[in-house]
């Protein structure tokens, strides 16, 4: 899977990328977007039992005319919103990063697109997210996709010494 005219390629994850979505995970922590205090060794696998390879797409750059060189550019974690068989046409996002490297070049806008794509192939109808208030960066990108906000929190998190709003947006999976 490609984006047109993006020089990436976005594949499912592979067990044998855990340590590189790991160190990926831990140099774009940030506040703009992390809730979790920020990782200290002894580091966890990236991988787990509620977060298995397959819940996961990951970027790589083309080069010379190859699909990848090894380095991944960013990923994205798809699950299913609820264990909840009532909502198993729902697929939410829970994590997108990209390396720094890699921004401005269209890897998180091919990443959401690739998640679309894969929740169709599963046949969810719609897909949802979180977004903290302040990332108006990733908010901005989210709207430009079709996401739309469908809930506020206000406050819900304290984050570098501030109340921060946890944004609940969605959009529907169209042909």
């Amino acid at each position: 899977m490609s984006e047109p005219g993006t020089p990436f390629v976005i594949r499912p994850a592979r067990r044998s990328d855990d340590a590189d979505l790991a160190e990926l995970d831990r140099a774009t922590w940030s506040t703009l977007h992390a809730v979790q205090p920020r990782p200290v060794p002894p580091y966890r696998p990236f991988f787990d039992e509620t977060h298995p390879p397959e819940q996961h797409l990951v970027a790589e750059p083309v080069t010379g005319g190859a699909t990848g060189d090894g380095r991944i550019a960013g990923y994205i974690r798809l699950c299913a919103a609820t264990p909840l068989a009532c909502n198993q046409h729902v697929r939410q996002i829970q994590g997108l990063a990209v390396a720094r490297w890699a921004r401005g070049r269209g890897v998180a806008r091919a990443l959401l697109r690739a998640a679309g794509d894969e929740a169709r192939r599963q046949g969810a109808t719609r897909v949802t997210l979180r977004v903290l208030g302040h990332n108006t960066p990733a908010r901005r990108l989210y709207e430009s996709e079709g996401y739309t906000v469908e809930g506020v929190l206000p406050g819900e998190f304290f984050l570098a010494g501030r109340y921060v709003d946890d944004v609940l947006m969605g959009r529907p999976l169209t042909a």
